[in-house]
């Protein structure tokens, strides 16, 4: 059985045409697949009986399934979602002033195994299919609708479990999906992609227009890097950032560098200099995250004074320094803390 959610527009056109029926009619299934958040195709009224029921023998519409929701007392809501083959993956709603944003998670697990991260002790499990990653959409968008919440989803992050372009041409199927105008309507910019750095997609990506790019950073050396991001060695730093010079931005766009502040491991004032010398010939600005403690993980969280003091490095030399204050971490969904191991098992499966 088709699912849906995973077709392209086109692919959904395909299939429409290959039962019959002339090509705007998938115009009509898509808008009732993204923009009405339909989960029955017998539900969807303005089609012909005749093809719902032609379609329905070729195809459903499967939603992740929503084993577990936990709030957070700061509002942040994480959300165990259970796959279709017993898999599990976790997803996280943030308040804004004015907005949600969406983190949302590529992968089942990760194989690029940063030693600060919950995520890289899973290893890798799995890609997650189009249909997978824009679910992660539905149910967060549906969570607020059902809650009656005045504020709208705005912005989505691929910020969650798994390295984006490792699951690329799946990320570019959600991508154009996220975009469509008869569907979820997303502007480029409400869109963010983090990556560790994969080299045969980084200039990919940026030629698409589709997203904001923010690189995972974490050390302003290589040796350093590779310390806490084995998957580093892969890519040199020096290779990482002739790269990123030829990276495409948009106007007043910049490349976001993310930054996890260890202690007396990358905090130190002469790594904020370092730092400095590295993102001086590219259009950069720093998020700087506080580390967020996590069990069975060595590192420990820098004492504030220490994270103001390699900010204002930052700032004193022209590049554009921000603390980002860190949500969800009672609930484990601040940034580093998403690992769904054995939970959805220990909840009664998928």
């Amino acid at each position: 059985m088709t699912n849906l959610t995973d077709l392209t527009f086109h692919e959904l056109e395909a299939l429409i045409v290959s039962l019959g029926e002339p090509p705007y009619r998938a115009r009509q299934v898509w808008q009732w697949l993204w923009q009405k958040g339909c989960r029955d195709i017998s539900e969807m009224t303005d089609v012909s009986k005749a093809l719902r029921t032609r379609l329905a023998e070729r195809a459903t519409i499967a939603w992740p399934r929503v084993v577990r929701v936990r709030e957070s007392g700061d509002g942040t809501v994480k959300f165990l979602l259970g796959l279709t083959d017993g898999e599990a993956v976790e997803c996280v709603l943030i308040p804004e002033k004015d907005h949600y944003t969406a983190c949302l998670s590529t992968q089942v697990g990760c194989a690029m195994g940063c030693g600060f991260c919950a995520t890289g002790m899973l290893g890798f499990r799995r890609n997650m299919t189009p249909g997978e990653m824009l679910g992660q959409v539905l149910v967060a968008r549906q969570y607020l609708l059902d809650r009656g919440e005045a504020l709208s989803l705005r912005n989505l992050v691929f910020m969650g479990m798994g390295e984006p372009l490792l699951n690329y041409e799946n990320l570019l199927k959600t991508l154009e999906a996220l975009h469509h105008p008869q569907g979820l309507d997303f502007s480029s910019r409400r869109i963010t992609v983090s990556t560790a750095g994969v080299k045969r997609h980084l200039l990919d990506l940026g030629k698409t227009g589709l997203c904001a790019l923010a690189i995972s950073l974490h050390a302003p050396t290589q040796e350093k890097r590779e310390q806490i991001m084995p998957a580093a060695a892969r890519l040199p730093l020096g290779e990482l950032m002739e790269i990123l010079r030829q990276y495409p931005l948009k106007s007043r766009e910049s490349l976001t560098f993310e930054y996890l502040l260890l202690a007396g491991v990358n905090d130190a004032d002469a790594d904020a200099r370092e730092l400095v010398r590295l993102l001086s010939h590219v259009k950069a600005k720093v998020n700087l995250i506080v580390y967020n403690a996590t069990p069975g993980l060595p590192f420990r969280q820098p004492r504030p004074e220490r994270v103001l003091a390699f900010q204002n490095i930052l700032k004193d030399k022209g590049i554009v320094a921000t603390i980002r204050k860190s949500k969800g971490t009672d609930i484990a969904a601040a940034c580093g803390q998403l690992r769904a191991e054995a939970d959805c098992q220990a909840e009664g499966g998928a």
